[in-house]
Formats: structure tokens, sequence, C-alpha cells
């Protein structure tokens, strides 16, 4: 496994690295946003460390530009903020995990290892997914409906390309929440239902609406009612 972390607190970077080095896990380090971006352009890793507040570019900017144009690269953020409006804006940003400092290295090690698994980056993913009018490219994270182009933010697109891999499938909320949100522990939360409302307003517009909720179990993408 290659992790980068992009975290400007040398000693806090230091001591990521030489902790990964001892797992046998290879560690590439940036200490500002820019330097992780230009590093990420260049190379390809695993999974990626992002801490929230550095110079040149922040960690959620950065997340966001990574699950803009790779989104099979799982990232962690890795902060002091750790606020609910901080962690909301994390996953919004795209990230796959949130994980507040001070933390304990094993938990890291843990989180690190299972989004590798979770999300090897070197998976093979069919370009076009496709059903009835509806056309996700998975390479350029474009959507079309109907031939016209519909624009999605990072988690609307995560939601729609894991449902549409699983068409004609019915998808749990709590696997959706452990696979697009990475939330593993039982929450009350109402997110997958209002990120699929979110996705119905933009493909669901004209017929045959595709997303079908299964009551009781989840959801399904298919052509027929």
């Amino acid at each position: 496994m290659h992790v980068l972390v992009v975290e400007d607190d040398a000693e806090v970077s230091q001591f990521i690295q030489k902790g990964l080095q001892s797992e046998g896990i290879h560690v590439t380090a940036a200490y500002d946003g820019v330097v992780g971006r230009a590093m990420i352009n260049e190379n390809q890793y695993d999974v990626v460390v992002l801490d929230v507040s550095m110079p040149g570019m922040n960690g959620y900017d950065l997340c966001r530009y990574v699950k803009q144009n790779w989104p099979s690269i799982p990232v962690i953020m890795l902060t002091a903020l750790g606020s609910l409006d901080n962690k909301v804006l994390g996953f919004e940003s795209g990230a796959d995990d949130y994980l507040t400092k001070p933390f304990a290295f094993k938990e890291l090690v843990f989180r690190l290892k299972a989004l590798s698994r979770r999300h090897p980056s070197h998976a093979p993913l069919q370009q076009k997914l496709e059903l009835s009018d509806l056309v996700v490219d998975t390479f350029s994270h474009q959507v079309w409906r109907g031939g016209e182009r519909v624009t999605l933010t990072a988690r609307e697109y995560a939601l729609l390309e894991y449902l549409m891999v699983r068409q004609g499938k019915v998808v749990s909320r709590t696997d959706l929440l452990e696979n697009v949100w990475d939330v593993h522990f039982n929450t009350n939360t109402n997110v997958v239902d209002v990120y699929v409302n979110y996705l119905r307003r933009k493909i669901d517009r004209a017929d045959p609406k595709l997303i079908h909720t299964v009551f009781g179990v989840g959801f399904i993408l298919k052509a027929e009612p």
C-alpha cells in the first residue's frame, strides 16, 4: 500500500510516516495542499490522508480535487477540526473517512487498511454504465440523461455510480452508508434518503423513472416500475 500524507505540521507528519513505515506501508509526504495536489497528479496512491488547515490549498478543496479526477482513490481527513459541521463539510467534499486529532495510531492504521481493501484504486470499472437513456462515464465523472448533461456533486455522483454498478439489485440504506459515506455505526441519519431525493430531482425528471424505493429495505435502480 502506498499512502500520501498531506500534513503541514512536520512533527505530526514524521510521526505518521515512521509509524506507517514500521507497518510495512510505503509513505510519501507533502507539507502543503498545492504540493500535495502536484504529487497526486504525478503519482498513484492507494490512500490519501489530508489535514484540513494547510497553506496553499486546504484539505476540503484538495479532497474535492481528488474525487473529481480520481473518484476511486479513498481519502481520509485527519484534522483537529472535530465539530459536526466540520465532519459534514469533510464528507460533503468527498472524504471516505474522517479522523480527529489527537488520534490513536492503531486506529489510523486500521482505517487505512480498511479503506484500501474496500476501495482498491486499481479495481477495474467499466468506462460507461448505461440504463435506459441514462449514461454514466466513470472515467470523466460525467452523467447524461436523454442526451443532456446532468451536473452532480461528488457525493451525488458516488451514490449514482454505486447504484448503477448494482442496477437491478436492491441496495439497503446500510450498504449505502457503509460504501458511499463510509459510516460503520448505528445512526438515525436520513442522509441517504436526502441524497436519493437529490438524485431523483436531477435524473428522474423524465420517464421512465429509474430510482425506486423498496419500502423497509432500500433502493433499486431499474427502468421498470
